[in-house]
């Protein structure tokens, strides 16, 4: 259980036993449960915080000393998009992770076949990619993931290992369901906000100010924004993201590949 987890058991406990002892301190009891409520919305609505358990943000040191990269694509699989983002990764010899929501996939299951017929790898982004999901408890995060590793494994034949949340937003029940799943949860080192940045230079210099190896990179195969001239962002990224990367001495690999041996262990 997360340090703050704890802490905040630990509060609401001594606020109990303080409105119950001392009914003349409630108002103080309830404003110190309310700040603590705070503190766990504040921590569920940073994306890259591990106040709310294990949060992957970075390949660790030896795939940094391998130069390696992951490139994540998400709320995919599209129709329009994805077999074009396919067809760039194949020219440049890139592979890639995709973070599927579950529904999406079952629209296009020849697409989700293709991406691993590629090379690459599926993960779990939900199942309907609720704008709802960080509000969700206990049994609805139950459903959610387990309904989509149910869709994504059946389609993909590969059983996913990791999930990011929708938006990166969870709240502290979202790592027990995580556990019992035997996935990890895994965030980005940088993000290029490619579904509302028209500008694909903009979205490029998010990507690769101080791009390392052990970078996580994310983008949008789904949803993702259009340029002034109609065409998705990511199709004018992904290309001078991969000579970037070249430049800079690094290569990509799926996360089944990079991440440590503990989440292959904890899948099995």
């Amino acid at each position: 259980m997360p340090p703050l987890v704890r802490a905040s058991l630990g509060v609401h406990g001594l606020a109990a036993g303080v409105a119950l002892a001392l009914p003349e301190q409630a108002p103080w009891a309830l404003a110190g449960v309310a700040l603590n409520h705070a503190a766990l919305t504040a921590a569920g609505l940073w994306p890259r915080s591990r106040l709310l358990g294990p949060n992957i943000t970075h390949l660790g040191d030896a795939s940094a000393g391998r130069g390696e990269v992951a490139l994540t694509l998400d709320d995919g699989p599209d129709a329009e998009v994805t077999p074009r983002v396919l067809d760039l990764l194949d020219r440049h010899a890139w592979r890639a992770t995709f973070f599927c929501i579950a529904e999406r996939a079952r629209a296009q299951p020849a697409l989700l076949r293709e991406i691993v017929a590629r090379g690459h790898s599926v993960q779990n982004h939900s199942a309907v990619h609720r704008h709802n999901f960080s509000l969700l408890g206990p049994r609805g995060f139950a459903a959610e993931l387990t309904r989509a590793q149910d869709v994504l494994t059946d389609l993909s034949g590969q059983r996913p290992t990791c999930f990011r949340a929708p938006a990166g937003l969870r709240n502290p029940f979202l790592d027990p369901v995580l556990h019992r799943l035997g996935l990890h949860l895994v965030s980005w080192t940088r993000r290029g906000f490619d579904t509302r940045e028209r500008d694909a230079g903009r979205v490029l210099a998010r990507l690769t100010r101080g791009l390392a190896g052990g970078d996580i990179l994310l983008l949008h195969d789904g949803h993702a924004a259009r340029s002034a001239q109609g065409e998705p962002v990511v199709l004018a990224v992904l290309p001078r993201l991969i000579e970037r990367c070249r430049d800079a001495g690094l290569h990509g690999v799926t996360l089944a590949e990079a991440l440590p041996a503990r989440v292959a262990a904890r899948a099995a």
